[in-house]
């Protein structure tokens, strides 16, 4: 098999370092392997496979030689590096919202619309995190009967808003143990022992930004563009692996029985539904993994074409890096 010089711009990052981690586990076949970053983490030393890789700064002449940049810095980075990245001739498959939307660049998960990556022009989006768990939850169903609506609410575990989330959230967690003050810094209240009902800026008719990708992204990946879908994402004192609730309508009535068996045999999911026996998918078991966990399906008792579901998969994994490797795997010479 042909190897790949691999770039990971914001390598030392949380999805950077999950980068690291997902290419060496899936054994991706890299000839060299550059770890990008800003001026202040130049020489920082990061683990991958049995050995370290040095980090560089990133610049418009550190992408040369390179076939595929994977993007795990913010959105200005990704615009201000993305014409360099084009002009080496690397595909850049992006982590960023900076080019989800662009119609000329596409939004891939690959078990669902992997074909859309071939029509890249030099640019390619992951996805939402939420997003994608919850289209690799509902997919499977949507090939019966297309759907027309969702309704959902997303529970974000703290690791979702950065590396800060988690530490804001054990601190807390040992203040209010200790009996002394909380002082919220990476969010706008206290997370510890609490749910806050708010993810990104305000946007449209009282939406937040987060709200309103699912819909927008969803009817991009799925090809649906008159799907509906209203959305409350809410941060939950959760230290990693994202849950969400979801009510859909297809066109025609699916059976719980059709789609528990659709979803048991979608790839990247896992039919976790057994509540008789306490079984259902959870961030616990979802964490450190790459495949979306679905259950509690049920009909929806106010619509006879609509079923209720809940899924749970890891926002920094299959949500974030492995997507992106698994993008970067359609290119792959066999």
């Amino acid at each position: 098999m042909k190897k790949y010089n691999v770039t990971i711009l914001g390598a030392t990052g949380a999805v950077g370092r999950e980068m690291l981690k997902v290419l060496e586990e899936r054994n991706f076949p890299i000839e060299t392997l550059r770890c990008l970053a800003s001026a202040r983490s130049v020489g920082k030393k990061l683990p991958f496979a049995g050995g370290e890789v040095t980090v560089e700064e990133a610049t418009d002449l550190a992408f040369a030689g390179s076939d595929i940049v994977l993007g795990a810095a913010e959105n200005a980075i990704a615009k201000r590096f993305a014409p360099a990245i084009k002009a080496s001739g690397a595909v850049f498959i992006d982590n960023s919202s900076a080019f989800r939307m662009d119609p000329d660049t596409p939004l891939v998960v690959p078990e669902i619309n992997p074909e859309d990556a071939k029509e890249h022009h030099g640019v390619i989006s992951n996805p939402n995190c939420s997003t994608i768990i919850t289209l690799m939850a509902v997919h499977a169903i949507g090939k019966l009967s297309p759907i027309k609506n969702m309704i959902a609410s997303t529970y974000q575990a703290v690791s979702g808003a950065g590396a800060g989330g988690p530490l804001e959230l054990a601190a807390e967690t040992e203040a209010i143990y200790k009996g002394e003050p909380v002082e919220p810094k990476v969010f706008a209240h206290q997370i510890a022992y609490n749910l806050i009902p708010k993810i990104g800026g305000v946007s449209e008719e009282g939406y937040t930004s987060e709200e309103m990708k699912l819909q927008n992204e969803g009817r991009k990946i799925l090809h649906l563009p008159e799907l509906q879908v209203t959305c409350t994402c809410v941060r939950v004192p959760v230290m990693r692996s994202h849950s969400i609730s979801v009510t859909l309508r297809t066109e025609r009535p699916v059976t719980v029985e059709e789609a528990r068996e659709a979803i048991a045999a979608a790839e990247g999911c896992r039919l976790v539904d057994n509540v008789a026996e306490e079984i259902y998918p959870m961030p616990l078991d979802t964490s450190d993994q790459d495949t979306v966990f679905v259950g509690r399906i049920r009909r929806d008792l106010t619509d006879p074409c609509g079923l209720s579901l809940w899924c749970c998969g890891d926002q920094v994994r299959k949500g974030a890096a492995t997507n992106a490797i698994q993008i970067a795997e359609l290119f792959l010479e066999k």
